[in-house]
């Protein structure tokens, strides 16, 4: 969709064929009872870049979508009792974690802040907001500066420079498991993703994370976008070098001078263009969802929640390394209805649980263990405060890595290929299709990556591809 309306700020005339019959794609919406789930995000970080995207077709924000800013961002709760919160502004956060982990680890956090929005600053423009025609382009001023920021360090021990205490070690590498790496072998570079999340803001819209998709495809078809819900894409029709249209299921053949394909890249190389992939790629970990409409409130629960278990280093060696379920699992619990009631009917509240596990390469049989592991997790929820959330259950429904390849995700994974060394910034498989003209990816397998920001920012790079510079 944000494509979509760039090309359509540009002049050019777009078709967009959508599977589904709601925009959105993994930031959709599932109804039941009353009670309204994001299917996907749970975290809007860099609204400007919502901003960003309205003012290719002359539209403000404001007029499509309101944006609430969460205080706390994250509360965090950890295996000794205590609890943490992120606060809207650094100096809260700084005095919540002098109150809880003492003020040594308050300085510590402050020196983080500065670091990561260094790091932010120094990669932006030159890392994450650009077009990679080879990894020689990745080199010049700002990657001598980004090297010499320790930003080609692993982010574990860099965290470790700021924070001893092990409670806030895990809440600023925590997000790494995002970009599919555990803190110890993440590049140090993807602080800034903890500084998104934890300095620079998170924001939820009225109506919650999929009324971002719904403003986008609103403001896409007043300005001339023909958006065809319900249309599945079966083929690219190539000839030669080029693409000329593209098929659906129902039989339909769209003639097209340029084809933006938005699926997840392995699955459009696989199935739409029926060409390999010029290299294997390795995916991040999974996790299993559980949407819950209840009639429970928790007062200790904020909008979103981290409940960390015991373990830590042994949990990414469980998902990542053996192929495992967590035996001791941290889980991100979200209750949008704290911010926003409307998404559940009188006295409900929707509560959101994600559990990162392995992807479909594990091997493990899913349809046969999936709700017997969505029982285990409620239990584990009913453990750590959650108590009478099992029978004050009215809707349920589980999403597990058979799930998400069923959705069309490359090795049953909503976050894939993982940012390893390998797949970053350059070396990540790029928007244009080798040997064609004219056929252009978007989205999170492809550059910049995994998260709405990047993704918001991989529409622009796409365009761009099809328009120039438009900026």
């Amino acid at each position: 969709m944000a494509c979509a309306i760039r090309l359509a700020g540009a002049g050019r005339q777009v078709t967009v064929l959508e599977q589904a019959d709601v925009p959105g794609g993994r930031a959709g919406r599932l109804t039941d009872g009353g009670y309204a789930f994001d299917t996907g995000p749970t975290v809007l970080t860099m609204p400007d870049l919502v901003d960003d995207t309205l003012a290719a077709v002359g539209e403000n924000r404001a007029d499509w979508l309101e944006l609430v800013r969460l205080d706390p961002s994250y509360r965090a709760h950890f295996p000794d009792g205590s609890t943490l919160d992120i606060r809207e502004s650094t100096a809260g956060t700084a005095a919540e974690i002098a109150r809880v982990c003492g003020p040594r680890e308050a300085d510590g956090f402050l020196r983080f802040a500065d670091y990561a929005r260094r790091m932010y600053e120094i990669e932006w423009n030159s890392f994450i907001d650009r077009n990679f025609d080879s990894p020689v382009d990745l080199l010049g001023r700002d990657l001598a500066r980004l090297a010499a920021a320790g930003g080609f360090r692993r982010l574990g021990p860099k965290i470790g420079n700021f924070f001893r205490d092990p409670r806030t070690r895990r809440i600023f590498s925590f997000q790494s498991l995002y970009a599919g790496v555990a803190p110890d072998r993440a590049l140090a570079l993807y602080s800034v993703i903890s500084y998104l999340d934890t300095v620079a803001g998170v924001f939820f819209p009225r109506g919650g994370v999929h009324a971002l998709p719904t403003a986008l495809a609103g403001a896409a078809t007043k300005h001339g976008v023909d958006i065809r819900y319900g249309r599945t894409v079966t083929e690219v029709e190539l000839a030669g070098s080029r693409a000329r249209a593209v098929r659906t299921a129902d039989g339909e053949r769209i003639a097209a001078d340029v084809v933006v394909l938005n699926p997840d890249l392995p699955v459009a190389y696989r199935d739409l263009l029926h060409r390999p992939l010029r290299r294997p790629l390795r995916y991040s970990p999974s996790c299993v969802l559980l949407h819950l409409g209840a009639t429970a409130r928790y007062r200790g629960a904020a909008h979103h929640n981290i409940h960390f278990g015991t373990a830590w280093r042994r949990t990414f060696r469980q998902i990542i390394d053996a192929g495992e379920l967590m035996s001791d699992p941290s889980l991100l619990v979200c209750n949008p209805t704290a911010t926003d009631p409307s998404l559940a009917p009188a006295g409900g509240q929707t509560y959101y649980v994600l559990a990162p596990a392995p992807n479909l390469t594990a091997g493990i049989d899913w349809p046969a263990i999936g709700e017997r592991y969505a029982d285990d997790l409620l239990e584990t929820l009913e453990q750590r405060g959650y108590r009478g959330l099992t029978a004050a259950t009215a809707v349920r429904h589980t999403v597990t890595p058979a799930d998400w390849a069923r959705a069309g995700m490359a090795a049953g994974t909503p976050f894939a290929a993982a940012h390893l060394f390998s797949q970053t910034g350059p070396l990540r498989p790029g928007n244009l299709a080798p040997g064609l003209d004219n056929v252009v990816f978007v989205g999170s397998g492809t550059q910049p990556g995994v998260g709405v920001p990047m993704v918001l920012v991989s529409a622009r790079l796409a365009a761009e591809r099809v328009t120039g510079r438009q900026r």
